[in-house]
């Protein structure tokens, strides 16, 4: 297996990118990137974090005051994958209604014609 599997597999996920993209203008609380990442849940919101902060992608700064204050910010490491993460946000956005009739016509054509090779009813 690919030693940089993981790797491409954590920044592909879908959280981590929305994540990443939320950050690249600059640091924000949890509760700042919870609201702006419509749909994600807590509990993932907190794994995706520390993966990042783990894989050395995210800082976390927790502030001493009442209450307290912790925000996330992208590292250096974290920045060099937001050029290559916008390249891909832009394909999707280019490409998006080409996909979505491809499926369409997937979705619509004969099941006879999609079995595997091999496969009989």
């Amino acid at each position: 297996m690919c030693p940089c599997r993981d790797l491409l597999d954590m920044v592909a996920s879908k959280w981590t990118a929305l994540v990443i993209g939320d950050l690249e203008d600059g640091p924000k609380r949890f509760g700042e990137l919870k609201r702006r990442l419509e749909g994600v849940s807590q509990k993932m919101l907190t794994q995706t974090l520390r993966t990042l902060e783990r894989d050395g992608l995210v800082t976390r700064t927790v502030y001493p005051s009442v209450p307290l204050r912790v925000e996330y910010e992208l590292t250096e490491l974290g920045r060099s994958v937001t050029e290559p993460l916008a390249a891909l946000r832009l394909w999707a956005q280019k490409n998006y209604e080409s996909v979505a009739e491809a499926r369409e016509t997937f979705d619509n054509a004969d099941p006879v014609g999609l079995e595997p090779a091999g496969v009989t009813r």
